[in-house]
């Protein structure tokens, strides 16, 4: 049993291949000419796809379009195959790594005046909200996303969600007698040195969990502070916490929801709960760039990920789609379903950095 489950969980971890909204470093794709994280994807094929937005209502969508990324490399090429499908003339290239390292990348790119990206799909709003005060983002309102709320995109259309993932407390099945119901477990002396979590000074869900754990009145930084008397730990990104609560060696996790459904369906020792408080979700927003070469494809590209098509394809890949309507996937609670932990934007990304180096020097991590 225990050897079949650690063969499922290899599968996994490599399927996962390091994060979801800037969990983990880039691995190269078999497609990727090099060890960097540009590679050029998609295998077009003249194979017309239903539902969303009809190429022919559409802008002509051709030429080269570079996609900058912090979702796992197998969600990406699939991502762009679809999309690549529906619109051939289009030669999609892919840059992904955790979302710190492509904004670091992006803002390298526009101090040079050299910004290669058409389109973003990065962690969190935040992110793009500081992307938006440096003027580095188009303004355009897709008509697919009428039907999002408005908490989840931007009102001048500088960037939307795509998908809804919630932050849950993982669990080791093994090691755990009942499942935990709040999130003050990982504060209890019975879980001191059993818990793990991601640094938000590389995944850019961390961050932005802790920039919304310190602003709600039951949780503060005090919260963080009785998490590092428990001696939580703190890793790199969330794939590694994955791979520690279901490989026995925590018992308890801080961790994007999919990745412990997808665990759980493969038959590791892991299931999650969605603690009484509440959960941080992170919509994973996409938007494209002001210097964009090639804005007709990127306004498809965004079409496609809000289209009901876009929305079933992530909704296969393990997530939550943020468009009503759209089934979630089993394991996974629906929009409507979530109790939600949230703060304002702007003061979240106002005050980013400062959280991040606060924590930095309360808990440590990279």
């Amino acid at each position: 049993m225990v050897k079949r489950w650690s063969i499922a969980l290899a599968t996994a971890l490599s399927l996962i291949s390091l994060t979801g909204c800037g969990t983990q470093p880039q691995q190269a794709s078999p497609t990727a000419g090099t060890s960097e994280q540009t590679q050029t994807n998609a295998q077009p094929q003249a194979k017309p796809a239903t539902g969303g937005a009809e190429p022919s209502q559409a802008p002509k969508a051709a030429g080269t379009l570079l996609f900058y990324t912090s979702q796992p490399d197998e969600d990406a090429n699939a991502l762009i195959t679809a999309f690549t499908q529906k619109y051939p003339e289009v030669r999609v290239e892919l840059f992904r790594s955790g979302t710190e390292e492509v904004v670091s990348r992006l803002l390298a790119e526009a101090e040079a005046k050299q910004v290669k990206a058409d389109v973003l799909l990065l962690a969190d709003a935040p992110t793009f909200a500081g992307l938006k005060k440096r003027d580095l983002l188009l303004s355009y309102s897709s008509p697919e996303a009428a039907g999002i709320p408005a908490e989840w995109k931007d009102a001048d259309g500088a960037y939307t969600g795509t998908k809804v993932m919630a932050t849950v407390l993982a669990y080791n099945t093994n090691l755990t007698k009942s499942a935990p119901e709040s999130w003050k477990v990982l504060t209890e002396p019975a879980a001191a040195d059993k818990a793990i979590m991601p640094s938000p000074l590389y995944s850019g869900a961390a961050a932005y969990n802790v920039g919304v754990f310190t602003r709600h009145p039951d949780f503060g930084w005090e919260f963080f502070q009785a998490l590092k008397e428990s001696k939580m730990t703190v890793i790199k990104g969330n794939g590694a916490v994955l791979k520690s609560v279901a490989g026995g060696e925590k018992q308890y996790g801080m961790l994007v929801d999919y990745m412990a459904a997808r665990a759980k369906k493969e038959g590791s020792p892991i299931d999650l709960v969605y603690p009484k408080e509440g959960v941080p979700v992170i919509t994973e927003p996409i938007g494209i760039l002001k210097d964009s070469r090639n804005p007709d494809a990127a306004k498809a590209f965004v079409d496609f990920v809000l289209s009901e098509e876009g929305q079933k394809l992530a909704a296969s890949q393990g997530y939550t789609p943020i468009q009503k309507g759209v089934q979630a996937p089993e394991g996974l609670k629906s929009v409507e379903e979530l109790q939600i932990l949230s703060a304002d934007i702007a003061q979240l990304e106002a005050a980013r950095e400062e959280d991040k180096k606060k924590f930095g020097e309360m808990m440590g991590g990279k």
